[in-house]
Parts: C-alpha cells; structure tokens; sequence
C-alpha cells in the first residue's frame, strides 16, 4: 500500500527543494561571475570620424590592422535584418540564446547520418564564437552554449545582433556589416539591393573562400544558394531572385578618407561606447576643396602644398580643413594647418584694429610712408617705394609695412603679443627666451598655425570676439553666444573689416562691389621672407576662409607672392561657400577726430598715392570692360583727369576707377576742392586688347 507522505514531511521536502534551488542558482551566478564572456572584441572596434550630417569622413583600424566598425541597426535595412535572421536563426527574438528545436533537428540529422548534416547554432551562440574563438569540438559547442546564455542575459535582442553585425567577418580585414558595405559596395548598409543582401547573409558562413574580389564564381554560387532559400522561404519571388542574381559582384574598394588629417585626429578622440565622433567638417565642401588645393599646389610646383581652413563663425564651427595639396606630394602627410608659418602681413589688420581700438589712430590719420629708422630696425615697403603721405585706410589697404611698423611701436609689440595672447594665440619667436617682441611682429617676424590666424579673423568677423575653434557638433552647439575674449571693441574690429573690403581683387576678378549678388570679401594677404609662405585670410558672409601654399620643408620659393599665390585660391574657396550677398556697407567714418588727422605735420594740397609720379605700371589688361586700376590720394573733393580729360567716378564703388585704352605714357592730374594740384607722369605696360 502507498504511504502518502504527511504534511510535515511534505513541507520538509519543499524547503530542501527551494534551498537547493537556491543555492544552484547562486552557484550559477557565481560562475557567471567568476568567469563572465569575454567581452574585449567587444568594446574594440574602429574610431569613425562622421561629418556634421553623419556621413563618412574616415575610420581607423583595430588590431592586426583589422577594420572593426560597429554596427547602427537604425542605420542598417531592415529587410537585410529580416532575411539574415530568417536564414541564420528563425527564432531569435523568442529563445533564450540555445534553440532547442534547432539542438533536436541537428542531433537527430546527425544520428540517422552517422555525422553532423546541419547546425544548431545561434546568433547569439555565433556571437559566442566570435567573441572568443574556440576549436570546433563538442566541448567547445558546449561552452558556447553556456557562453549564449550568458550574453542573452547581459544584453538585449538588438544588442546582440548589433553586436554579431560588428564582429562578423567578410573576408581579408574586413569585420562587420558596414566595414562589408562599404568596402564592397562604396555605401553604408542603409540600403540593400538584393543581390547586395544575399552575399552579405552568405560571405560569413566562409569569408575567406567566397570573397567576391578574389573568388568570384564562389561568390556568385553562393550567392545564388542564399537567394534560393529566400524563394522557398517566400521571402522574394523568383523573379527578384533572377534579378538578383544577375547584379555584378563587387570589388572591393579602398575606404573613403576626407579630411585625412583631420578626421584621424578627432577619431582617435571617439569615445569607446560610441566609436563614432560627430564632427563640424561638411563633407560636400571637403569634396569640393581638396581637388582645388591639389591642383594649386601642382600647377606652383613639385615640391609644391597647399592648405584651405574654413571656419564658421557664428559657432566657430569649422566645415573644411583641408591639410595638405595631397598625400601623395612631398611632405603631403603634414597637417600644414597645424605647423607653425610665418604669417607675413596678415597680422597687419590687427595691429591697425589695437591702433583704433586704443585711439592712438583712426581710419583717416594721416601716416608717414617714407623711410625711417626704428633703432637698429628699418622696414622698407614689398615694391621698394615709397608713397608719402598716407591715411590709414590707405596703408593697410596697401598693405605698406612703414605705417603698421610706426603704428605697432605705437601699440607696443609687448602689448600687441599679451593681446594675441589673451585670445589664445601664442606667436613663436625666435630665441624667445632671451628676445622681447620687436617691430618685425608688423611684417611675420613671428610664427603662428593657420588654425590660430582663422580664429583671429574670426574674431574680427564676430565683432572682436575671440573663441576657440569647434571641431565636434557638440562643441558648436554649445559656442554660440557664450564666453570668447575681447580682443577688440566692435567698432575697431568692424571698421578694419570696412577697410579690408576695400583691398582690390586677384588678377582676373572682379572687384566684389561691382558684381551684384557677390558676397563682400573683406582679406588681407601675406607672403614670408625669401617667398616661403604665401597666405590669404579672409571674412565673408558667416564665414571665414584662410589658405596657405608653400614648401612643407620651409624651402624658398621664386617670387610667389600671397597675393599671387595665395588670393586666387582664397577666392576660388569662396565661390564654392553657401555665403549669401550682402550689400556693400558704408564707411561711417569720412575723417578723423582733429586730434587724429596726422601722425605728423599736415601738408597743403591733395597728394597722389597710387600710382606714384615716374612709375612704371603692368596692366592685365586694357580696354573698358577690364577690371581696370584703383586710383589713391589723399585730400578732400578730388578730381581725376587723365590727359586732360575728367574721370568720372565709378556708379557703385564712388571710388576712381581708370581703364585705359591701351599701354603707353599718361599724364595724371589730381584737383581738390580748393583748386589745389597734384600730378603723376607714368607709364603703362602690358599686351594691347584684341580686337
């Protein structure tokens, strides 16, 4: 007879029973614990350096020179996913990491055929594997179980199948889904042709042996056995699957890298949970300006680079930064935005800017530009003449070095640099330890990086704000409107601009204010002793360019000057910007405060700047529809008169604008106001126009 047990007895067992579960279950966690799935290949995976908008700017790779790039399901097609799972695990949203279905049908095909006919494996238990590669062997197939139970319970669903999708292999170096798609198809996985989806399901079932770059009939077969059971799944009609397999097969292809020296930089700084950084660079305009400084730099020289920095100045954003006239030029790896340069004139504006700023001068002070000894220092002008009386707004327009060497001893070099300084810019002089700054800071005496001279005309284009350029969206997003130092007051800043717009055009291009729906360029040039360093800065619209083409070795250059080397290049930069027109803006300042009027003693009657008496001219052309020649002179309600004749003022630019017929001596007379004189014998050269 059976002996029920009694209540007790009953009660005794079930507490056994819950004790011993839990001391098994506290067994397992802490074997999970001890010996948790090694998640190293995991976290490591290939820094991406993304563009503003989330395109590809350049990866690095991993280990073994392998590239790892994690997986974006949001960023992947979801038919691609929905075919993968239905191929290589039916039921993975629902088991828990071991399918025992698949585990029954795998052991029962290989009892009634003596050996394996089909797996039983997982994604997650796949995942397992590519975690922490094992030999294939009964217990490894074990300890891959273990191993998918316990991923399924650190992860998630998608988790893991974004995780597969990183570590996957596709043949050669290449792990992942995206590194495959881009590689072999020249796009993210964010869309899928079919044929495209079927080899990415089939390539990491053997990657090595059915690379289509290297065995393309292997490739194609195996292609078309993934399309097959698609068919038979329902998944695709057997016309997709035809048509599918009639799609080429790929080769595989180098990836792409834009902003090669930037983006390496600011992948390296992707924070390893993401991988990927999010940067201000704009791919389209990369695009755009690397052939530009590649084909510049070839057509100076063969030994020959050139930079493009493009920076917006609202947020300090920077959209371009190209480094280099091309990898493949001598000194082409160098980031020249990085290395220190001489700057040459362009810190000219500057010292001008302090000058208003501290009212030691005004746009309309007059200024001697005459020769002159500072101490054991004399400056001498770039064409080796001299042109008297000048004003401010003259000299810098000129760019003539006397008036900015007098003005920055006025400013002082010291204070000049402690400025610079406080914006954040350090200025690299020679033996620095045992040399205080000196006036040669006027004419690039001292050196600075293309990034430092952008963030300078930043500021001036942010009404004397200084702040650190942005490199990442994150950054920018929080630039506008907060901190930055003061390097000038708003109005100095903004009428050294007003002076800048008024600097005439490269050779070939037409003064901005004649053009209508043409952004103003406010610039400024640059060239370095012995020819060295040809610089161009320049603020238009929301943007400011700066550009920069030379040796990467610091050699010598023949006679390639900024303004010839450089500008063109800086207004090729800006004709590719979204920059929108603006009209031009109208000087407020017509003359200087009484105290102000001259640096020196005032002269009578007006006085003829450009071009000086005796000189002789080259004309790039001739004719009335020419850019023609920017007439200079100092005095009040002048008058022109070209042998004998009146010039009429330019309609737009007010300014006097001669466009002579053709070469040959002219007699230039200048009449003020007041019936006063002046007058200039010159000479014009050049070819003749053409019929």
């Amino acid at each position: 007879m059976l002996q029920v047990p009694d209540r007790k007895t009953r009660h005794r067992r079930l507490v056994f029973g819950l004790l011993l579960l839990m001391v098994l279950e506290t067994a397992v966690f802490a074997l999970d614990a001890t010996f948790p799935p090694n998640m190293t290949r995991a976290v490591h995976s290939s820094p991406v350096a993304l563009d503003r908008r989330g395109a590809w700017l350049r990866a690095l790779p991993v280990e073994d020179g392998r590239w790892r790039i994690r997986a974006d399901l949001e960023r992947t097609d979801p038919a691609f996913l929905k075919n993968l799972i239905r191929m290589e695990d039916a039921r993975f949203w629902v088991h828990p990491g071991i399918d025992p279905l698949s585990v029954l049908r795998a052991t029962a095909s290989a009892v009634i055929h003596g050996r394996p006919t089909s797996g039983a494996s997982t994604l997650t238990m796949q995942t397992a594997r590519l975690l922490q590669a094992h030999p294939r062997t009964f217990g490894a197939k074990i300890m891959e179980m273990i191993r998918a139970l316990q991923i399924e319970a650190r992860l998630s669903k998608r988790q893991i199948l974004a995780l597969y999708l990183t570590l996957t292999p596709y043949g050669g170096n290449l792990e992942g889904v995206r590194a495959a798609s881009l590689s072999y198809f020249g796009h993210e996985p964010q869309t899928l042709t079919m044929g495209e989806q079927a080899l990415l399901i089939a390539l990491p079932q053997s990657p090595e042996m059915r690379r289509p770059d290297r065995k393309p009939e292997t490739a194609r077969r195996a292609r078309r056995a993934v399309l097959d059971r698609l068919v038979r799944s329902g998944a695709i009609s057997r016309i997709e699957s035809v048509e599918a397999d009639n799609e080429p097969l790929p080769l595989r292809s180098a990836f792409p890298a834009l902003a090669w020296h930037a983006s390496g930089q600011l992948a390296r700084q992707a924070p390893v949970s993401q991988a990927s950084i999010v940067t201000t660079l704009d791919a389209a305009l990369q695009t755009r300006l690397e052939p530009l400084a590649a084909r510049v730099a070839a057509e100076q020289g063969a030994e020959d680079t050139a930079a493009i920095l493009v920076v917006e100045i609202p947020n300090r954003a920077v959209r371009a930064a190209v480094a280099s006239g091309g990898l493949d030029r001598p000194g082409g790896w160098i980031d020249m935005t990085l290395a220190i340069r001489s700057p040459g004139s362009t810190l000219k504006p500057f010292i001008y800017g302090m000058a208003f700023d501290e009212g030691l001068a005004a746009p309309d002070t007059i200024l001697e530009d005459a020769p002159k000894r500072f101490g054991d220092y004399q400056p001498e002008n770039f064409d080796r003449t001299f042109h008297g009386k000048v004003t401010a707004r003259e000299a810098l327009t000129h760019s003539l070095n006397m008036p900015a060497v007098e003005l920055l001893q006025k400013v002082d070099p010291a204070a000049f640099e402690a400025r610079l300084a406080g914006a954040g810019v350090t200025l690299v002089r020679p033996a620095k330890a045992t040399r205080m700054p000196g006036l040669a800071l006027a004419l690039g005496g001292a050196g600075l990086s293309l990034r430092d001279l952008a963030g300078l005309y930043a500021a001036l284009g942010d009404g004397g704000m200084a702040k650190p350029l942005a490199w990442t969206e994150a950054e920018a997003g929080r630039r506008p409107g907060q901190g930055g130092h003061r390097l000038l007051r708003r109005q100095a800043a903004q009428q050294v601009l007003d002076i800048l717009r008024e600097t005439p055009p490269p050779a070939g291009v037409t003064a901005s204010a004649l053009t209508r729906g043409r952004p103003l360029m406010a610039f400024k040039t640059g060239t370095s002793y012995g020819f060295r360093d040809a610089v161009a800065a320049g603020v238009v619209g929301r943007y400011v360019i700066v550009v920069w083409t030379g040796r990467a070795d610091g050699g010598a250059r023949g006679g390639l000057t900024g303004r010839d080397a450089a500008l063109p290049l800086l207004f090729e930069t800006a004709d590719l910007l979204d920059a929108p027109p603006s009209a031009p803006r109208a000087i407020a300042l017509k003359k200087a405060p009484e105290s102000l009027v001259s640096l020196e003693k005032s002269e009578d009657g007006p006085h003829l700047i450009f071009p000086p008496d005796g000189a002789t001219v080259r004309v790039e052309a001739f004719g009335p529809r020419t850019r023609g020649l920017v007439l200079a002179a100092s005095g009040t309600d002048l008058s022109w008169y070209v042998e004998g004749r009146p010039l009429p003022r330019d309609p737009v630019s007010h300014r006097a604008i001669w466009r002579p017929d053709g070469p040959g001596f002219y007699q230039l007379n200048l009449v003020d106001g007041q019936g006063r004189r002046a007058s200039a014998r010159v000479r014009l050269i050049g070819e003749p126009q053409r019929p």
